[in-house]
């Protein structure tokens, strides 16, 4: 049955409240920045007050619910915003939907499946007939939701879209389920490096002398005294061996893994190359908290500085460090420039820090690298995962495949 998306859906916008609005803590809002290409994510959210439940009750979102950008970067740019879809999952769920953005809910389940929705919204068809429709710049294109509430397809049975939104939401099951283990993981690792290097509770503190915040046998350094920026390494001439582009501005915030490399196809000039275990740190505002590890051999920009350690026995401890949001202060503190502030890494070695000795380094690598290979290895299931249910998504969605 072929139904307009306005005569079966039911659609909210995002609420308008004020940026002022704002408080530490309290009602978690979800923005259209929250909202990637690869999932939600939630480093950077803002709160509405208590107080304010019953005033955005209609905002509040459920699982399931679809949402899809009405602002932002044109489709032909990297990573944009412009027409995203994002179903609700249970990360999200009970936010609280903000402005340029509007949520979709089916009218009757027994004529159109919530799931199904979900996906039909993610289908080519549907994502070329409202990015065509936007309209402004290519920095900030906006998209009318009368023009999505007129699109226009032809439905399945009820049956078959169960089906297709069972099949489809079983991979985002599985996804999401990495998801949080990778959190939880990326947590622990944190936890263990404050407990060591922050709180001092390192194997043996109870019988170490501190002077001054300073155990004995550790000493007061600089990150260059530990790091080095290998990306100064020359290895344009064998550009053929790497096999990915990877753009400081498409990596999570302050995350140990990520989820999305480009082909190398897409890359352009200003290039710097990294390998598997290299670091990767945001050297340009607004990215100096884009730090990543890198899992293969790829090319990014010379906006992003990649770091390795000098002795084998600091990589981990190295690693840490540079997701400690002291460095990322300090990186804020010392960039240069107006229009698009930047370190140099002339200056970004300076800063001071506690060196321990091997022995303790050791030790942390020893119980740090299993969580984030462990972390790697469930954000490459998560990539293969997603791969195939894009693939799936279309042939189901077109009946290429019959259920």
């Amino acid at each position: 049955m072929k139904y307009k998306l306005d005569d079966v859906c039911i659609f909210i916008n995002g609420g308008a409240w004020s940026d002022k609005e704002y408080v530490n803590k309290g009602l978690p809002v979800l923005k259209v920045t929250n909202c990637k290409s690869k999932g939600f994510e939630l480093d950077d959210i803002d709160y509405l007050p208590i107080s304010s439940s019953q005033l955005y009750a209609k905002n509040k979102l459920v699982k399931g619910d679809v949402v899809i950008a009405t602002v932002g970067s044109h489709p032909n740019l990297v990573d944009s915003t412009a027409g995203r879809s994002c179903i609700v999952s249970s990360i999200v769920e009970g936010f609280y939907l903000n402005q340029n953005a509007v949520c979709i809910r089916t009218k009757d389940s027994n004529i159109l499946d919530q799931k199904y929705l979900g996906y039909l919204t993610k289908y080519r068809l549907f994502q070329h007939y409202i990015q065509m429709r936007g309209k402004g710049a290519a920095n900030q294109m906006r998209i009318a939701i009368g023009a999505i509430k007129s699109f226009e397809f032809d439905f399945p049975d009820i049956d078959t879209q169960r089906r297709i939104g069972n099949i489809l939401s079983s991979y985002d099951a599985l996804i999401e389920i990495n998801q949080r283990q990778i959190k939880l993981l990326e947590e622990a690792a944190q936890r263990l490096y404050k407990e060591w290097f922050v709180n001092l509770r390192f194997p043996g503190y109870e019988d170490a002398q501190i002077v001054d915040g300073i155990p004995d046998r550790w000493n007061i350094g600089t990150l260059g005294d530990i790091a080095i920026d290998v990306g100064e390494r020359e290895r344009k001439e064998n550009r053929s061996k790497y096999k990915y582009y990877l753009p400081i501005d498409c990596l999570p915030k302050k995350s140990l893994s990520y989820q999305q490399m480009n082909d190398i196809s897409l890359a352009e000039s200003s290039l710097i190359a990294f390998d598997s275990g290299d670091i990767l740190f945001g050297a340009m505002r607004p990215y100096f908290h884009k730090v990543v590890i890198a899992r293969d051999n790829g090319l990014t920009r010379s906006t992003c500085f990649v770091v390795n350690s000098q002795q084998e026995s600091k990589w981990a401890y190295l690693t840490m460090l540079l997701f400690d949001d002291k460095t990322i202060d300090y990186a804020t503190q010392i960039s240069v420039g107006t229009t698009m502030p930047y370190v140099r890494w002339k200056d970004f070695v300076k800063m001071p820090i506690l060196v321990p000795p091997n022995g303790i380094c050791k030790g942390f690598s020893m119980l740090t690298k299993p969580i984030l290979q462990k972390a790697n290895l469930l954000a490459e299931s998560v990539i293969m995962l997603t791969e195939a249910r894009d693939r799936l998504l279309p042939k189901l969605m077109s009946g290429e495949i019959e259920l």
